[in-house]
């Protein structure tokens, strides 16, 4: 999405950051979403429509707004996903029809737990990019570059240019080896040839990114505390909802960002009289502007914190205008208006003398919507119990 931000940007000569849009999309997808462009008019955009195609990209329903997006201003996504060549997991003897239906049937009912999607932290074996977030969040901009900068053990262009920038700090000669498509790559490299590669010249160099790139990974190191958090959470006390549990009180509970009146903290007596769901229970996602459980799960943040070297961390970067207020987040979702429909598809396998098996591969086709800041990924990988 930020290569065709970059691409779109170069073509109609303004800089990424004059883009807008409510959230962020899959690499690996057909999607589609709404984005705001500043200073360029609807004929402008229309004129490069043909050089945007090319690109495999299609821009539609072009028109001219007041406002621009901010993240999460959505209500949720809608997913249409195929799976194919289904099989049962090793060991399972039950029918797959039966199998599948009643997997999807449970977490249309029961929910599944709210984890942060692997895409979240990016594909690399090495450097994810919550660890550049930490690096961010302790100001150490060098070593935030670095990471970022940091090869995979694999060799093509793009990895060979990053293990020479390692190796010699030339962010010129770097330059010339980095592929033309790494758009934010050579944006940075571009940044710290003109600025050096001191404390202040990567300062210069993260902004080279838009604000939604730069805080989205601080984002990532916060979503991954969540996901260890919820998994302490429901490893320590299960689907009980016990005192010192932060709840959501309030119906529209489908936003993260509720504000903190709206959070309760579980008494002892509410424990006991059962008064709250655990679908009711949240956790604090990392910021300056919210409150902890006060149970050992509370106890728990407080060790990551320390852990990490963020104790006395205020969740801002003013050198990099960063401001991480935090939020909420329910532990527990369910996907709406799921609907699906097994298929088979029939393949002819050539056996010996001549004979034909006719053997049907079974596929599934399912849609649902979820909320903002809900994975696909996380819901498949509940339905099928099983990791990408």
């Amino acid at each position: 999405m930020f290569e065709a931000v970059g691409f779109l940007a170069m073509k109609l000569g303004v800089i990424p950051s004059d883009f807008s849009y409510a959230g962020l999309k899959d690499k690996k997808a057909v999607t589609y979403q709404a984005m705001v462009v500043r200073k360029v008019t609807p004929e402008r955009l229309k004129n490069i429509e043909k050089e945007i195609e090319k690109k495999k990209m299609n821009v539609f329903n072009i028109r001219s707004i007041d406002d621009s997006l901010r993240l999460g201003q959505l209500k949720g996504n809608h997913f249409d996903i195929v799976i194919r060549n289904l099989k049962n997991q090793i060991n399972d003897s039950a029918n797959l029809k039966d199998r599948i239906l009643e997997a999807i049937e449970n977490v249309k009912n029961k929910g599944f737990v709210n984890y942060y999607g692997p895409q979240r932290f990016g594909m690399g074996r090495k450097v994810h990019t919550d660890q550049i977030g930490l690096a961010l969040l302790k100001s150490e901009m060098v070593e935030a570059v670095k990471l970022f900068l940091t090869p995979e053990d694999l060799d093509d262009p793009v990895n060979r240019a990053k293990k020479y920038f390692l190796q010699t700090e030339d962010a010129k000669g770097t330059l010339s080896l980095m592929p033309e498509f790494k758009v934010r790559e050579r944006a940075l490299l571009e940044s710290l040839h003109r600025f050096g590669m001191t404390e202040e010249g990567c300062i210069q160099a993260w902004f080279s990114f838009p604000h939604s790139m730069r805080i989205f990974y601080v984002h990532a190191y916060s979503s991954k505390i969540w996901n260890e958090a919820v998994s302490y959470r429901l490893g320590t006390y299960g689907s009980r909802v016990v005192e010192g549990d932060l709840v959501c009180l309030g119906e529209d509970v489908d936003d993260e960002h509720f504000p903190n009146n709206k959070v309760h903290l579980v008494t002892e007596e509410e424990e006991s009289a059962n008064t709250y769901a655990i679908h009711q229970v949240v956790l604090p996602v990392l910021g300056y502007n919210i409150q902890y459980p006060k149970n050992k799960v509370g106890q728990w943040y407080q060790e990551i914190l320390s852990r990490d070297g963020l104790q006395t961390c205020r969740f801002k970067v003013p050198t990099l205008k960063l401001n991480v207020p935090g939020c909420y987040r329910q532990i527990l979702k369910c996907p709406h208006n799921v609907s699906y429909q097994l298929k088979e598809e029939h393949d002819t396998d050539v056996k010996m003398e001549g004979s034909h098996i006719d053997e049907a591969t079974l596929s599934l086709l399912i849609s649902f919507d979820l909320d903002a800041s809900c994975y696909a990924t996380v819901c498949l990988r509940e339905i099928m119990k099983h990791d990408f």
